[in-house]
């Protein structure tokens, strides 16, 4: 288990409020595959960093396995090479003049007591068949390709067997197909080998798919902490509703509350939302819809339904995404098995879904988004 107190780091230059981490508490299970997820500058990597040993922490407690590794107060910090952890990092870290063997023997060749050679290369071996390399290990590593190249790093990470693996953004330089079997082949490996693991990303998709549990991080903080499924389908806070996914936003106030949820004025609409927390009558409160939350028709089939017009239409092979226009607001809308799609000026009729509606207080501040994490798809789903 990894067990982090009051983790807190600054760099030079930065003001006291603007802390890289800002007095962190997590703990992350063991055995379980955990994610950092949140945009650039968040946190999650210097976490990782603090962590893994390359980064000392200013203030705040790290413990790995039950072992305070890194404690500033008692002046206590245990160095990345005597620390249980393996590193995978963005850039591979390839040792280009070396074999695939070569450079998955490297931490046992420098590690002390060192083994003999044919006990290095014989776990090196077992580390490359458990990436599926073994048939490649006399090759030079740089003639390997982008995806090999990633499992002869994660391979390297596993050889010395370590109780935990710190994976900082292993996928974000392969393209989208290989992007997806490394994830795949990763995820695999982990619950092969059970071992504890932090997987830091900022694609939604990476972190929803292979985590036991995903901790959403923004200004140094953790801003919530949950099963994909849940952090996904039921966010409990603004940032996280925006950051996940591609999320329909709607300015309402709570006109009653009852049995079956709180019913919300959202201009010269209404709709009744079931997962409305704490929503009190007469409470502004902004209402959070997913692109997939809408049964979306050519004709009116209730009464409740919000007459729209398509603006325009992508396709995805899968599904179609419609911008609709709704008076003043603009809703992303995705429609699966559907083989001819609408066109601009299209009339059609939404039926949102109460199940899938999520009320959160416009009391609670939202994060601020930098140019650099919110989406052209993330600004035109948005309410003008």
């Amino acid at each position: 288990m990894i067990k982090l107190t009051g983790l807190t780091k600054r760099y030079p230059g930065r003001s006291v409020t603007a802390n890289a981490v800002d007095g962190i508490d997590l703990e992350i299970p063991e055995g379980k595959l955990v994610t950092l997820l949140g945009p650039s500058g968040c946190g999650k990597t210097t976490t990782l960093r603090l962590i893994a040993g390359l980064e000392r922490a200013d203030r705040g407690v790290i413990e790995i396995g039950g072992q305070v590794v890194s404690d500033p107060e008692h002046r206590i910090f245990v160095g990345t090479h005597r620390r249980p952890i393996g590193i995978v990092f963005q850039s591979y870290a390839i040792w280009p003049h070396m074999t695939v063997i070569d450079n998955v023997m490297f931490p046992l060749r420098v590690n002390r007591p060192r083994p003999k050679k044919s006990a290095a290369r014989e776990t090196a071996m077992q580390a490359l068949d458990l990436v599926g390399l073994a048939d490649f290990a006399e090759r030079p590593a740089p003639a390997q390709s982008g995806g090999q190249q990633q499992r002869v790093a994660l391979a390297r990470a596993l050889v010395r067997e370590p109780k935990v693996l710190l994976l900082d953004e292993p996928l974000s330089n392969l393209d989208k197909g290989l992007r997806g079997r490394m994830r795949d082949e990763i995820r695999a490996v982990q619950q092969r080998l059970g071992i504890t693991t932090v997987f830091v990303t900022h694609d939604q998709d990476e972190a929803l798919a292979v985590s036991d549990e995903v901790v959403v991080m923004n200004g140094g903080h953790v801003i919530e902490q949950g099963l994909p499924q849940a952090i996904y389908t039921y966010p409990q806070d603004m940032f996280t509703a925006r950051f996940l996914g591609v999320s329909n936003s709607l300015d309402g106030v709570v006109d009653s509350v009852g049995p079956d949820g709180a019913t919300v004025t959202l201009g010269s609409r209404s709709m009744v939302c079931r997962q409305s927390g704490t929503a009190q009558p007469g409470e502004r409160v902004s209402v959070f819809m997913r692109p997939e939350s809408f049964r979306l028709s050519r004709r009116q089939h209730s009464e409740d339904a919000w007459p729209g017009t398509i603006e325009f239409s992508i396709y995805h092979g899968d599904c179609w995404d419609y911008h609709v226009r709704l008076d003043d607001d603009l809703l992303k809308v995705r429609v699966y098995q559907e083989k001819v799609g609408l066109a601009h000026g299209d009339s059609i009729f939404l039926e949102p879904d109460p199940d899938s509606a999520i009320v959160i207080s416009g009391d609670k501040q939202e994060a601020e988004q930098t140019p650099e994490e919110a989406s052209p798809a993330d600004a035109v789903a948005r309410t003008r």
